[in-house]
């Protein structure tokens, strides 16, 4: 998505292009918008409703105190996830105790906002379903829909989206009078843009004129034929129009006109592809919010080469078929959704569409599988952000593989196993529940270890919603088949799944023994991420019962494993888990070190479940130091944070005392006030923000903070390394011969250029600056 403009509340993407017309439209719309609270523009496709919902939305801004935020449905394709992406949209995680409805309506009770839901008409019955509850629920809240089908509910207006003003076949403007025609000027401009050179003049004014009715003052054909000028004339632009159009009219004399005409523009740029691009369009259209070339070469290449498949890219890319973004190193390819709906018809055509996306769903089989086996290593971040962009493609491979006709249970199992920890890294809990219960029913009772490993992500990822009759049913289906195989990797499983439903309904004892079971079980070369999981909650069963040596002793095994593997998941709640034993011990001041470590891993892989955890166990700690509006900011952004992922701040009912005496104290040491207003604060902050208060940065760091190029002169440069090495401001002078006065003023100025307060940060920094330079280095190798 373009970038937001900063300083304001809300979502919505940077106009790239001008917007050309529509005034009445959008004061009607905003009129509407005063005195409903939910308006629908409704038109065919390509009629602009996205970016007269856009405009509209950005206008009304300063109407809105919490802001204007917008929900993109195009590329999802399930009604149930509705409420998720809108949840998404609005930074709310994925539910862990809640669904996201309830989680949505107590969201937005008291907010006064304005939600753009964009792309409707494929999820109508959905999306009106949840506009009418949240319309109930949330009385400050307005909703403006983009459809092509209006939805139907109670109080709604509806705004039909005209053409452009365009002129008629009768008319012959002047050269000054075409520009007052939006449809023409809309032309005008995405020529000048495409053809630096190009005017209007009266050697194309008719053509111009006979272009913009041709295509009824549509925006998207428009924009299109527009392109073309790169390769023709206006004047054979029109020409080959006129063509199109009495071909498509004579096959389809049905269709409403509007629906020929699109369909005409989309028709002639196929036309202007050669057959190569042709091919090439209608396989790509198995992709869903967009791929990546390895992708591309591995299920749509056909006969070409790796460099024929990078120019015909670069050539749809180059006539508008293709956009082309860059999410940091990875260039990605996306068909716009109407191309895309082209690109399927002409593959159904083909005859190769099950082929298509048989090849579709194997290779994403195998990219979640890859992620999986490369998640304890140094490129797990890496993976859990392509996982993320190819969230759409996971979808799709998995409806595919639970089609009827398809539903090849084995796949469909891997892919849940493989994607499991991906999910509740995100926070995405509801979701790969959903996906394990259908990949489950397919598999009917089908006696495999993939069930088996199955059925043991879904009682964990049931029990962290807190659902403990549904869990523990799933974990007795898992014991029973894994006593029927007989294999003690599947044994070890089911011992897993039976301790971490004991560690969440607060049977200590059961869980400390379920894991010990498991490890002994499984043995020292057991299933890598399975031991790690057993360790982590041995560890924890074990240290809140008292037994601090074991728990620390375990944690440690899990750093052995983790450490030299350069991996951060387990790490960071390895770090907690620590953070935890070492305060019941007494020592806060490295109990909140190891907390702030863990905080800075779980920054690198966007974890908002060990994140509040974190964040909680560190308001502890200010509330024992007598830091108690410290202790109360962290307490609101642990809870808001919970709140966003649909869950509590404290998983385990262990941990309640704590929390609580938190709270006695900094509310005793503040009075009901101020805590309250500390706590505000808290909850006002995000993820990111969140963190940054809690490691005690000046402004929220992300990943822009290790990433940007920051401009130190090579003599800081210096300074921040010596002071990584653990050295004085003395040391830093006698190491480069100058003042201790001068070292002093290159430190400051370090932590300045940083917005750093701690020599520890600029350690941190370097460091981390160092190990991804290193990792660079040898990627280039």
């Amino acid at each position: 998505m373009p970038p937001t403009v900063q300083g304001k509340v809300g979502n919505l993407p940077l106009e790239l292009t001008s917007f050309i017309g529509r005034r009445h439209e959008v004061t009607e719309a905003r009129r509407l918008l005063s005195e409903s609270r939910l308006v629908t523009l409704t038109g065919i496709g390509g009629v602009g409703k996205t970016r007269l919902a856009l405009r509209v939305a950005e206008d009304s801004r300063r109407a809105f105190d919490d802001g204007v935020w917008l929900v993109e449905l195009g590329e999802v394709h399930d009604p149930t996830l509705v409420p998720a992406t809108v949840a998404a949209a609005l930074g709310l995680r994925d539910q862990l105790a809640h669904l996201p409805e309830e989680v949505l309506a107590d969201h937005l009770a008291t907010r006064h906002l304005l939600l753009v839901l964009d792309n409707c008409e494929h999820l109508v019955d959905a999306v009106a379903g949840l506009a009418e509850s949240l319309l109930k629920a949330c009385p400050e809240v307005r909703i403006l829909a983009a459809s092509r089908e209006a939805l139907g509910i109670t109080g709604e207006a509806v705004l039909r989206v005209p053409p452009l003003t365009a002129p008629s076949s009768d008319e012959a403007p002047s050269l000054q009078g075409l520009p007052r025609y939006d449809a023409v000027a809309l032309f005008a401009e995405r020529a000048a843009a495409a053809v630096p050179e190009f005017t209007l003049t009266e050697e194309n004014r008719h053509a111009v004129a006979g272009i913009c009715h041709r295509l009824d003052g549509l925006p998207l054909p428009i924009e299109l034929a527009a392109v073309r000028l790169r390769a023709m004339t206006a004047e054979q632009v029109l020409q080959r129009l006129t063509d199109r159009f009495r071909l498509l009219t004579l096959g389809s004399r049905g269709a409403p006109t509007r629906q020929q005409t699109l369909w005409s523009s989309i028709e002639w740029s196929h036309e202007l592809c050669s057959v190569q691009e042709q091919e090439l369009w209608a396989r790509l259209s198995v992709f869903a919010g967009g791929f990546e070339f390895d992708a591309a070469q591995g299920i749509c290449a056909g006969d070409l080469s790796s460099d024929e498949l990078r120019d015909v890219l670069a050539s749809l890319a180059d006539k508008s078929i293709l956009i082309r973004e860059e999410h940091g190193t990875a260039v990605r390819y996306r068909l716009l959704e109407t191309l895309r709906a082209y690109g399927s018809e002409k593959l159904r055509e083909s005859g190769d569409r099950d082929t298509l996306h048989r090849r579709h769903r194997d290779w994403y089989a195998r990219l979640a599988h890859e992620a999986e086996a490369e998640w304890i290593g140094p490129n797990q971040v890496t993976w859990i952000g392509r996982l993320e962009r190819e969230k759409s493609n996971l979808r799709e491979a998995l409806q595919f593989s639970l089609t009827p006709g398809e539903a090849e249970a084995d796949v469909s199992l891997r892919m849940v196993n493989s994607l499991y920890l991906y999910w509740i890294c995100r926070g995405q809990i509801s979701e790969g529940r959903r996906w394990v219960d259908r990949a489950l029913a397919v598999s009917g009772d089908r006696r495999t270890a993939d069930r088996v490993l199955a059925l043991f992500g879904g009682s964990v990822l049931t029990g962290m919603q807190q659902e403990f009759a549904t869990a523990t049913g799933l974990v007795d289906e898992c014991r029973t088949l894994a006593d029927e195989l007989g294999d003690p990797m599947l044994l070890a499983t089911a011992g897993y799944a039976t301790g971490f439903q004991a560690l969440f309904s607060g049977d200590l004892k059961g869980a400390r023994r379920s894991f010990e079971d498991a490890l002994q079980t499984s043995g020292p070369t057991g299933e890598l991420q399975r031991a790690i999981g057993c360790l982590l909650g041995l560890a924890v069963a074990s240290g809140l019962l008292g037994d601090e040596a074991r728990s620390v002793a375990c944690y440690e095994q899990v750093f052995a494993i983790t450490a030299p593997r350069g991996e951060s998941y387990y790490r960071a709640y390895a770090l907690w888990g620590l953070g935890l034993a070492t305060l019941h011990q007494g020592d806060r001041t490295r109990a909140a070190a190891q907390l702030a470590q863990a905080l800075r891993l779980v920054r690198r892989v966007n974890d908002p479940i060990i994140a509040t955890w974190c964040l909680e166990a560190m308001g502890w700690i200010a509330a024992v130091e007598d830091a108690p509006e410290r202790a109360a900011v962290l307490l609101g952004a642990a809870t808001a944070l919970a709140k966003a992922e649909g869950g509590i701040t404290v998983t385990l009912p262990n941990l309640l005392s704590h929390h609580a005496e938190c709270k006695q104290r900094a509310r005793a040491a503040l009075g009901e006030r101020d805590f309250e207003e500390a706590r505000r604060r808290g909850r006002g902050m995000d993820f990111r923000e969140a963190i940054g208060y809690a490691l005690g940065e000046r402004r929220p760091a992300g990943p822009a903070a290790v990433e940007e190029p920051v401009s130190l002169t090579r003599r800081e440069m210096q300074v921040a390394e010596l002071v990584a090495q653990g050295l004085t401001n003395r040391a830093i002078a006698e190491e480069l011969v100058i003042s201790p006065r001068t070292a002093q003023g290159h430190v400051e100025r370090v932590l300045a250029k940083l917005a750093f307060t701690s020599r520890t940060q600029i350690a941190a920094w370097y460091l981390e600056r160092t190990r991804e330079q290193a990792t660079d280095t040898q990627r280039g190798a």
